[in-house]
C-alpha cells in the first residue's frame, strides 16, 4: 500500500481510510467530553474532594507535556506509528475502565483518579507525537486543509453536544458507569484506526538512529527554532495560549458571575454559543484559506482568537446586553481560534520533513502546552493584585499581540498549500526541508 498522492486533493468524503480515521477521532471526542464531567464528580461526590484536589486532576493531565519533546524524540525512530496510537487508545481505554471496577468494588481512591489523570495525560501525548507521520501519509498534501477541518469540526461539534450529553448520562447512568461509555469509545478509535493501513516507511538508519534521546530532543527543538515558518508559529501559538489561560475559563465564568451579574445558566449559554462559533469556523476555514490565503488567516485567527475577551471585560449596561457581550465574546473567540488551528496545523504538516515529524511534535507541545499552567498562576495573581476587569483585558491585548510573530515572518506571505512555490528563506531550515509551500 502506498502513501497518499501528494500532489492532488481528492474528496475525503469518499476516502474510506479517512472516514475510518475521523470517524474514530469524533467518536473518542464525545468521550472526552464525558469524562471531563464524569471524573471530577466522581471526585466531589465519591470522595468529597476540595476544589484544590480537583484542580490536580486537570493539572496532571497536562503535566506529561512538559515531556513531550523526549518521547517525541523516542517515536521519531520507532517503526509502525499507527500502531502507538492504537496502544495510546488502548492504554487509555484499560486506565478509564478501572475507575468504574474500583468504584463498583468501592475501592476507588483520589490517587487512583490522580494516576487515571495522569496515565490519560501520557497516552495522549504519546498518540499526539505518532500522529504527525501518520496524518501525512494518509491526507494528500493539497486535502491538509480539508482534513483538519474535519477533524476540528468534530472536535468543536463535541464541545457543543459533549457536555449536555455527559450530564443526562451521568444523570441516567452515574458518573463511573458514563466513564466505562468514554472507555469503549477509546477502544472503537483503537479497532478503526486499526483498520486503516497507510504506508509507513523505515526510521533513519546509521548514525542519526544512534544518537541519544537527548540528543535528537535537542535537534527537533533547535530544527523548530531554526525554521522560519516553525519559529513564528510558535511564538505565536505559545503567546495566545499563555494569555488565553491568563484569561481562563475559570476567570471568565467568576467575572460573568460577580461582575456581569449572569446567572449559571445564562453563563452557559454564553459558553454554548461560543461553541457553534468553534464548529462554525471549524467548518469554514478551508473556505477562507482558498479566499484569503492560509497565511492570512493565519493571521486574523491569532487575532480573533483571544481580542473578543475584551468585549466581555468592558460589558455594561442591561442584563440583556452584558449577556450578549458575553456570547458574542465566546462566538468570536471560538471562531478565531478553529480559524488559527486549521491553517497553523496544515502549514506545519507542509513544511516539517517526515524524519523530524514526531520530535519536533514532541518539542512544539513541551513549549506550546507547558505554557498553559503558568499563564493560569499569572492569570490568578493578577486578578488578585489588579482585578477580573483588568486581568481580562490584559489578556486580550497580550494575545492579540502574537501577531508580532507572524508579521516579519514568511507565513503571511504563504498563500497555499499546492505543490508549487517555495517557502521563503527555507535555506534558514536547514537543507533536510525542501517542502514547496505556494504563496
Amino acid at each position: 500500500m502506498t502513501g497518499p498522492d501528494q500532489t492532488a486533493a481528492r474528496s475525503l468524503w469518499r476516502d474510506r481510510r479517512f472516514r475510518r480515521f475521523w470517524a474514530g477521532q469524533s467518536v473518542s471526542q464525545f468521550g472526552d467530553r464525558i469524562t471531563e464531567l464524569a471524573l471530577p464528580l466522581i471526585a466531589i461526590s465519591a470522595l468529597n474532594a476540595s476544589a484544590n484536589q480537583v484542580a490536580w486532576l486537570t493539572a496532571l493531565i497536562w503535566t506529561p507535556n512538559l515531556l513531550a519533546i523526549f518521547l517525541g524524540a523516542w517515536v521519531d525512530h520507532r517503526p509502525h506509528k499507527r500502531r502507538l496510537m492504537i496502544l495510546a487508545d488502548l492504554v487509555r481505554a484499560a486506565v478509564l475502565l478501572s475507575v468504574p471496577v474500583a468504584y463498583l468494588a468501592g475501592a476507588v481512591t483520589l490517587g487512583q483518579l490522580y494516576a487515571v489523570a495522569l496515565l490519560m495525560g501520557a497516552a495522549g501525548v504519546l498518540f499526539n507525537t505518532a500522529y504527525p507521520p501518520f496524518f501525512v501519509r494518509l491526507v494528500p498534501r493539497a486535502s491538509y486543509v480539508d482534513a483538519n477541518s474535519k477533524l476540528s469540526a468534530s472536535r468543536s461539534a463535541s464541545h457543543v453536544a459533549g457536555p449536555a450529553i455527559g450530564g443526562i448520562l451521568v444523570q441516567a447512568l452515574t458518573a463511573p458507569v458514563t466513564v466505562l461509555l468514554d472507555a469503549l469509545t477509546f477502544l472503537m478509535s483503537a479497532v478503526l484506526i486499526g483498520r486503516v493501513r497507510v504506508d509507513e516507511p523505515p526510521p533513519a538508519s546509521g548514525d542519526a538512529a544512534a544518537s541519544s534521546l537527548l540528543q535528537r530532543a535537542r535537534e527537533g527543538l533547535s530544527f523548530v527554532v531554526r525554521h522560519p515558518v516553525l519559529r513564528a508559529g510558535l511564538g505565536c501559538a505559545a503567546t495566545v495560549n499563555f494569555f488565553t489561560f491568563v484569561a481562563g475559563s475559570g476567570l471568565i465564568v467568576l467575572f460573568a458571575s460577580r461582575s456581569l451579574g449572569l446567572s449559571a445558566a445564562a453563563i452557559g449559554i454564553a459558553f454554548g454559543i461560543g461553541a457553534t462559533g468553534s464548529l462554525l469556523g471549524a467548518v469554514l476555514a478551508p473556505r477562507i484559506s482558498r479566499r484569503f490565503g492560509v497565511g492570512r488567516s493565519i493571521v486574523v485567527g491569532a487575532v480573533l482568537f483571544p481580542a473578543p475577551i475584551a468585549l466581555a471585560a468592558v460589558a455594561d449596561g442591561p442584563l440583556w446586553l452584558r449577556a450578549g457581550a458575553l456570547s458574542a465574546a465566546e462566538f468570536l473567540s471560538g471562531f478565531g481560534v478553529m480559524l488559527f488551528d486549521v491553517n497553523l496545523n496544515s502549514l506545519q504538516a507542509a513544511v516539517i520533513p517526515d524524519g523530524m515529524r514526531s520530535r519536533v511534535a514532541g518539542a512544539y507541545s513541551t513549549i506550546n502546552y507547558g505554557i498553559r499552567p503558568v499563564g493560569a498562576v499569572v492569570g490568578g495573581l493578577l486578578a488578585t493584585l489588579i482585578g477580573l476587569r483588568a486581568t481580562l483585558l490584559i489578556a486580550a491585548v497580550g494575545g492579540a499581540l502574537s501577531l508580532l510573530w507572524l508579521l516579519p515572518s514568511p507565513i503571511p506571505r504563504i498563500r497555499s498549500l499546492a505543490p508549487h512555490g517555495t517557502v521563503g528563506t527555507t535555506a534558514d531550515a536547514g537543507d533536510d526541508d525542501k517542502r514547496p509551500v505556494s504563496r
